[in-house]
């Protein structure tokens, strides 16, 4: 038998453990967790069932690494707006970019985190919990920093950003194809947050207007 008729080469487990999830994200993006099937991420991934549990023991282990994933992505996308500028506005604009940028992945990850089907499980409602409140964190770690607001005051300013911004990015992806473009969408989301974070920052007081208005 020649080199090129002999069985061809394994593909290396970190490569189909990365096609495992993809597949996966497919299906439980496209049915939900509960409508999907091992048999389904097989056929999708391209590989037996057999080899599909070498990598992961269940369906859920398969989901709680996917949840994991996008969780991450998030809260990376997130810090490196925060830190990509000193400018607290720059830093607001920034970080509802993040999160427009993030729901308007085509893979659909922001489904797996915020629309999940699964939310009565304690693991997935302890991972989305934990995404929400580290998000929140990040922002009131900036608050805090620059005013004179308490840590307890500044995580409720912080949710209260986090908060606006999932809200209005999942409702700006299902306008579908009337929608405003994302990066106008998340600046007027953005302008809106602003106009209501100014007024506490020590570093930028009311101008007089504001203050006799």
């Amino acid at each position: 038998m020649s080199p090129s008729a002999a069985a061809p080469v394994r593909m290396p487990r970190a490569l189909r453990r990365t096609a495992v999830l993809d597949a996966a994200r497919e299906v439980f993006v496209a049915v939900g967790y509960h409508a999907a099937g091992m048999d389904d991420i097989a056929v999708q991934a391209g590989v037996s069932k057999p080899v599909l549990y070498q990598h992961f023991p269940g369906k859920l282990d398969l989901y709680l690494a996917l949840l994991d994933e996008g969780i991450d992505d998030l809260l990376a996308q997130s810090d490196a707006a925060v830190r990509s500028t000193s400018d607290n506005k720059q830093r607001v604009q920034a970080t509802m970019q993040a999160y427009f940028a993030f729901v308007d992945d085509s893979r659909g990850a922001f489904r797996l985190v915020f629309e999940s089907d699964l939310t009565n499980e304690p693991a997935v409602r302890e991972r989305v919990d934990r995404a929400n409140l580290e998000m929140a964190r990040k922002i009131a770690a900036v608050i805090a920093e620059d005013t004179g607001l308490s840590d307890a005051q500044a995580l409720i300013l912080g949710s209260g950003l986090q908060g606006m911004a999932q809200v209005a990015a999942r409702q700006w992806l299902q306008q579908g194809s009337g929608r405003l473009p994302r990066q106008e969408a998340a600046d007027l989301i953005a302008a809106l947050a602003w106009r209501g974070i100014r007024g506490f920052p020590l570093s930028h007081p009311p101008d007089a207007s504001e203050e006799t208005g």
